[in-house]
C-alpha cells in the first residue's frame, strides 16, 4: 500500500512537470496553426500512457536502479573484496580496483546497447543513408565508446584527478578527428554522444559515480561523483568517428588492391598480345 501511495505522489509530480509541454503543444496547435488535433482520443490515451509510464519509470529509478548502482559500487570497493590472498590490503593502489573498471565498462556497454534513443537514431541513420551506415555497427561502436568512457571516468574518480584535464584532452581529439573524418559521419557521431545519456544509461552511470565517490576514501560525492556521464557523452563521439575512419581506410586499401590486381591482369594481357603478334 505504501508503494501505491508513492506511485500516486510520483504521478502527481509527473503531471505537474509535463503540463508545460502539453500547454505549448496545445497552444501552437489551436492558436498558431488553428486546426483541431486529429485523432484526439488516441492522443489523449497516449498522453495518459506517457504519464503512467514516466511515473513508473521514476519510481523504478528510486527503488531499484539508484540503489543497485550504489550497492555495486560499495561491494566492489569494499576492503574485504579488494584483497590479496587471505590478508586484507593496508594500502590500496588504483590497480586494485580492476573489477570496478571492468564492471563500469560492462555496464556501459550493455546499457548503451539497450538504449532506446540510440536504437531509434541508428535505424533512422541506416534508413536515410540507404544502408551505407549499418545500424548494428553504429550501436556497437557507440557502446564501445561508452564502455571505455565510463571505465576511464571511474579511473578518474579512483585516482582523484581533476575532470577538466580529461574533458579538454577528449575534445581536442574530437576536433582533430572532425577534420579528417568522413563528412557523412560527423553529425551522426556528435548526435550519438547525446543519445547515450538517456533513460537507461544515465541512472546506472550516475548511481555508480556517486557510489564510488561515497565509498572511496578522500573523495567527495559532489565534486568527484558527478561528471561520469560527461565521459559517456564524449567517448562515443571519438569511437564513432574512429570507426568511420578505420572503415574508410580499409575500403581505400581494398580498392587499391583491386586496382593493382586489375592493372597486373591488364599488363599480362597486353604482354600476351605482344608475344602473339608476328
Amino acid at each position: 500500500m505504501e508503494l501505491f501511495f508513492e506511485f500516486l505522489t510520483t504521478l502527481k509530480e509527473t503531471v505537474v512537470d509535463v503540463l508545460p509541454i502539453l500547454s505549448i503543444i496545445l497552444g501552437f496547435q489551436l492558436l498558431v496553426i488553428r486546426k483541431p488535433i486529429p485523432h484526439i482520443k488516441q492522443v489523449g490515451f497516449g498522453f495518459i500512457y506517457v504519464l503512467i509510464g514516466l511515473a513508473l519509470f521514476l519510481l523504478g529509478l528510486e527503488k531499484a536502479l539508484f540503489p543497485l548502482g550504489k550497492m555495486m559500487a560499495e561491494q566492489l570497493t569494499a576492503p574485504e573484496f579488494i584483497q590479496t590472498g587471505e590478508q586484507v590490503l593496508t594500502s590500496i593502489h588504483w590497480t586494485d580496483y580492476k573489477w570496478v573498471f571492468i564492471f563500469a565498462a560492462a555496464i556501459g556497454f550493455s546499457t548503451t546497447i539497450a538504449e532506446p534513443s540510440l536504437i531509434a537514431v541508428a535505424l533512422k541513420a541506416e534508413e536515410v543513408s540507404g544502408g551505407a551506415i549499418n545500424a548494428n555497427s553504429l550501436r556497437i561502436s557507440v557502446a564501445i565508446g561508452v564502455a571505455f568512457g565510463i571505465a576511464l571516468g571511474s579511473y578518474r574518480i579512483v585516482v582523484g584527478h581533476p575532470i577538466h584535464y580529461y574533458i579538454i584532452a577528449g575534445y581536442i581529439v574530437v576536433v582533430v578527428q572532425t577534420f579528417f573524418c568522413p563528412k557523412l559521419i560527423v553529425p551522426l557521431a556528435y548526435d550519438s554522444g547525446g543519445v547515450t545519456t538517456s533513460t537507461v544509461t544515465v541512472p546506472l552511470v550516475a548511481a555508480l559515480g556517486l557510489g564510488l565517490a561515497s565509498t572511496i576514501p578522500g573523495r567527495s560525492p559532489l565534486i568527484d561523483g558527478f561528471g561520469l556521464i560527461a565521459f559517456a557523452s564524449l567517448c562515443p563521439i571519438i569511437a564513432v568517428m574512429a570507426y568511420a575512419q578505420l572503415t574508410e581506410a580499409r575500403t581505400h586499401r581494398t580498392t587499391k588492391k583491386l586496382e593493382k590486381r586489375k592493372r597486373i591482369k591488364e599488363e599480362k594481357r597486353n604482354l600476351n598480345r605482344n608475344n602473339e603478334a608476328p
